[in-house]
């Protein structure tokens, strides 16, 4: 494009429509996006962080259908968080300790959200003590009515605890410590509104730091559950918000460092900034809030809106460095880039919205605010900030400087790079990618879906949380991960003997896979009972064919086991404790019961799949390892689409895709070395590693094959792709990688892991544009433009003129 020093040689009016529109109305321009600033910053005021537990489950896989749809009447099976009160100085029976824990149990039962008709402790009546005596049955609540703390009322407890059989369940193996089961609501009673976990959480940990060392006893409380989880990553947000200033920081050194000019950075940075500040004006506006999950959208958002206003920085001040004006030079750049840098947010949003077909309300949450963040970022870093730069420039320092270290850096690493269009260096570099990618697929093929470590994986191994989880499954036999198995019957039908029959079977199947510990189902209590019936004698510890028989267990079962089945007797579960939740474990424990429900239901009795802690979990990864096949066609499809509509050439298409898939490959294959699984949070990772790493291939391609369609070859045209927009594309995969890296700091692993997976891909997104591109182009792109050069050299031979080439002019509007 011509060197234009002064605005009266320049056609205003040339350029496209869409280009005339925004920069003959620069004024216009400035002052919308300035108010949607305000009035969108001030919505930003209104956001809120919180969390959901249906939120996180996926509500329209059978088995969580089948879970929703009986949850009233499967208690205890849902959301619940589960409190242990240890002495630290002696046993469960020091009338301290005891009072300690009536305290504790009192706070937690009048906590909002609580299910309060069905809380668990030693001070609840519900857990009774049932006997067989001369006269019958005799039972009464395991703590005593008139407890005093006398040794008198102190052996009555421990009489009680033995006769209620709770050792394991609700009191420590090693009499050292008790439990308080505490079920939760969806919503709070007095307000209807969704339970707040960071309030409970909060409330929790009170509780927590107010009963330690209270009343003279010694105890430490230890808290476990889907809430306790959740309240944890809300309170390791504020960390990772902190993150994000460190994020910027380090954006600012690199583009400063790299640039040496003051206003162009900070415009860069600002026009970025904004984008952030609408995304999360507008999330408060359409009613989201932020998640533990969403909430990396911002730091997202703010790197790729980095990346994208270096490459428009860089094009302007290779212009002006050049003599040409400033705002001449932003139309010059708005023309050239506008184009692939559309193409490459639009990859970047497909990236995200392929997020939307998991069916997981907190990740199409993600979705859509990370959709809607990228789609910004086209005002505000593709129109805005050219707009802002043609008013106030570069430092005409820093664009000298930057000219003079282009011709001077005619060798080093970019002179390297360019021997990779040469075919003994292209097939070394094929060579070596067939190699990584086949040794990468093959450790690939190892990667599990789902928890590869006890406890809660959104944690760090050594948090408080999962401390608390080591120490009680250590001490109680009956772990917190459940796997229930609902048996529907019509009303009364759940006492037939075929019916019981079935869940017993059922029970014993499950008991027979490697990772169950134990289960319980109302088949169980039946045969103690009918057992008690007949003073204890062992052969009637059976189910038996007599209805009245069973009835009369029911009755009887009812007041000491009401979990066990609802009032109508239409629905029991067959409830199966884990000794984890790891991967395989669900595996092996959905395939049995799986196989036995579809063997063994009848209109009389179904057994349907699944409810409890560990049932939902083998649900959710169900969903997950089908979205993560389903996601990634997507999300490769969609972006070559969107390369092909570019470059409107299959083999560009092969030449940008593939640097991708070898990204991806060896991405599986580091979660496999670092021991992560395909979960909830990592499964967005690659599918957002493919969205944004095309911009790289983007923005190297269109100065490419441009040059070569003007009549270059293709290591002319690459050496004019590096030097214009090649070394902003290493600039961007190091900004790009910095923006993230800070996550692997964080307190939440998850968080952690994501950024790990994503400096990794950003990097070798990097790396395999600038190795790959001019490889793959030495055997697919080789022969793009040749026709013209063979007509300029008939006009060089003709005229003894040769033809000069200029600046990369690339329209693409």
């Amino acid at each position: 494009m011509p060197v234009i020093r002064d605005l009266k040689d320049f056609d205003a009016h040339s350029g496209n429509r869409f280009e005339r529109l925004i920069f003959n109305n620069r004024l216009i321009v400035v002052v919308l996006c300035a108010l949607a600033t305000v009035l969108l910053g001030w919505q930003a005021t209104r956001l809120t962080l919180n969390a959901a537990f249906e939120k996180t489950i996926p509500l329209h896989q059978p088995y969580i259908r089948n879970f929703l749809e009986n949850r009233a009447e499967l208690k205890g099976l849902g959301n619940a968080v589960r409190v242990v009160v240890e002495n630290k100085k002696g046993d469960i029976f020091d009338p301290a300790y005891i009072q300690a824990l009536k305290q504790v149990n009192d706070e937690l039962f009048l906590t909002p959200g609580v299910d309060r008709a069905n809380v668990k402790s030693l001070w609840m009546p519900v857990v009774r003590w049932n006997e067989v005596t001369e006269e019958g049955f005799t039972g009464a609540p395991v703590m005593p009515d008139r407890y005093d703390g006398s040794p008198a009322s102190t052996e009555q407890l421990r009489q009680n605890i033995s006769r209620a059989q709770i050792l394991g369940s609700l009191v420590g193996t090693d009499w050292r410590s008790s439990m308080i089961f505490v079920p939760l609501l969806d919503k709070d009673v007095r307000t209807g509104a969704p339970l707040d976990y960071q309030a409970l959480s909060k409330r929790l940990e009170d509780i927590r730091s107010r009963f330690a060392h209270s009343g003279g006893a010694d105890v430490e409380i230890r808290i476990v559950g889907f809430a306790k989880v959740v309240g944890d990553l809300l309170d390791g947000l504020t960390q990772v918000m902190s993150y994000f200033a460190i994020a910027a920081v380090i954006a600012a050194a690199i583009l400063f460092g790299w640039t040496r000019c003051v206003r162009s950075t900070a415009l860069v940075l600002a026009c970025s900034l904004v984008a952030v500040l609408w995304q999360l004006g507008l999330v408060t506006l359409l009613g989201y809030e932020l998640d533990p999950y969403s909430i990396l959208v911002p730091f997202l958002v703010f790197a790729i809106g980095v990346s994208h206003g270096a490459q428009k920085m860089n094009g302007i001040m290779q212009d002006v460095a050049r003599g040409t004006h400033r705002l001449v030079a932003a139309r010059y750049t708005f023309r050239r880039l506008f184009l692939a840098g559309l193409t490459a947010l639009v990859a970047d949003a497909v990236g995200f919205a392929v997020l939307m077909l998991i069916d997981i309300p907190v990740i199409q949450e993600l979705a859509i605010t990370a959709s809607l963040g990228v789609a910004l970022l086209v005002v505000t870093n593709l129109v805005l900030l050219p707009v802002m730069l043609s008013y106030t420039g570069v430092s005409p320092k820093a664009a000298e400087r930057s000219l003079r270290a282009d011709q001077r850096e005619s060798g080093g690493i970019w002179q390297w790079l360019e021997r990779f269009t040469q075919r003994r260096w292209a097939t070394v570099a094929l060579g070596a990618a067939a190699v990584l990618a086949v040794a990468g697929f093959a450790v690939s093929t190892q990667l599990r879906v789902g928890d590869l470590d006890p406890g809660a994986s959104e944690l760090r191994p050594h948090s408080r949380y999962n401390l608390d989880n080591a120490y009680i499954n250590g001490k109680y036999s009956l772990s917190s991960d459940q796997f229930a198995v609902i048996v529907k019957t019509p009303a009364e039908g759940c006492l037939t003997y075929q019916t019981l029959m079935e869940a017993d079977r059922l029970g014993w199947a499950l008991q027979q896979v490697p990772g169950v510990q134990s289960t319980v189902s109302l088949a169980d209590a039946v045969r103690k009972i009918t057992a008690g019936s007949y003073e204890g004698n062992p052969k009637w510890l059976s189910i038996s064919p007599n209805q009245d028989v069973l009835n009369y267990a029911a009755r009887t079962a009812i007041t000491s086991n009401p979990e066990l089945f609802n009032t109508e007797c239409s629905v029991m579960p067959v409830i199966a404790y884990l000794a984890d939740h790891k991967a395989d474990t669900l595996e092996r424990v959905v395939k049995a019961a799986g196989s036995f429900a579809d063997a063994h239901s009848t209109p009389e009795h179904k057994f349907l799949l699944a409810a409890g802690s560990a049932g939902i979990e083998a649900a959710t990864n169900i969903v997950v390892k089908q979205a993560n096949v389903s996601m990634l066609i997507y999300v490769y499809a969609a972006v070559i689409v969107l390369c092909f509509i570019t470059f409107r050439s299959w083999r560009a298409v092969v030449v940008a895709v593939v640097p991708l898939a070898l990204t991806s490959i060896l991405c599986e294959a580091l979660m496999v070395m670092l021991g992560m699984g395909v979960k909830v949070a990592t499964l967005p990772v690659i599918a957002l590693g493919v969205g944004i790493g095309v911009d790289y291939a983007l923005y190297l391609l269109s100065i490419q094959l441009a040059r070569q369609r003007a009549g270059c070859t293709l290591a002319e045209a690459y050496r004019e792709a590096l030097r214009f927009t090649g070394k902003v594309v290493a600039l961007v995969g190091v900004t790009l990688a910095a923006g993230v890296v800070t996550w692997a700091f964080s307190p939440i692993k998850f968080q952690a892991d994501m950024g790990i997976l994503l400096t990794f891909m950003f990097l070798w997104n990097m790396l395999g544009a600038l190795v790959l591109i001019p490889a793959l182009s030495h055997f697919l792109l080789r022969g793009v433009g040749a026709t013209k050069r063979t007509d300029e050299a008939s006009a060089i031979d003709s005229t003894s003129r040769p033809v000069t080439s200029s600046q990369p002019e690339t329209s693409f509007l």
